[in-house]
């Protein structure tokens, strides 16, 4: 189900899921924090910040790498988007919810990723990690192979 904001346009659940978690938090969903997370969630694949700024652009709004920067630092402290480190890319969280470990499994044909996010596998390098007597402070496993569309292809 969609809501509708104050100017009239279609809100998608998530980005209203995305607006109540950053006021549990105290903090604001800017216009452009918002316009970038919805660009985010619209790929439905891993973008990169200059990708985003094009984007933007093209729409209309006025924006400078910085600008794109800042809402992307911002949506990746509370926990609504992720950044793919091996791809320079970001992606909005499907899980929407605080900050978690995650997983992705990148396709290195048509580029797409999938977010999982497994307490077990979450545990598991915890506990290596400690038996190791390393503390990890956060997770991110990217697993590169060929999604089921393209294995089919």
């Amino acid at each position: 189900m969609n809501n509708v904001n104050h100017e009239g346009a279609v809100v998608s659940p998530y980005t209203v899921k995305a607006i109540e978690i950053a006021a549990r938090r105290g903090v604001s969903l800017t216009d452009t924090r918002r316009l970038v997370l919805e660009l985010l969630l619209e790929a439905a694949r891993p973008v990169g910040a200059y990708r985003i700024l094009e984007t933007m652009q093209v729409q209309g709004a006025r924006a400078m790498p910085p600008t794109v920067y800042r809402a992307l630092n911002f949506l990746l402290e509370n926990g609504l988007v992720h950044r793919i480190e091996s791809l320079n890319a970001f992606m909005a969280c499907t899980q929407g919810s605080d900050r978690h470990d995650v997983q992705f499994l990148i396709c290195d044909t048509c580029g797409g990723a999938e977010e999982i996010a497994d307490s077990r596998v979450s545990s598991l390098l915890q506990k290596l990690a400690k038996s190791a007597g390393f503390r990890a402070d956060r997770q991110i496993v990217e697993v590169k192979g060929q999604c089921g569309d393209c294995g089919a292809r």
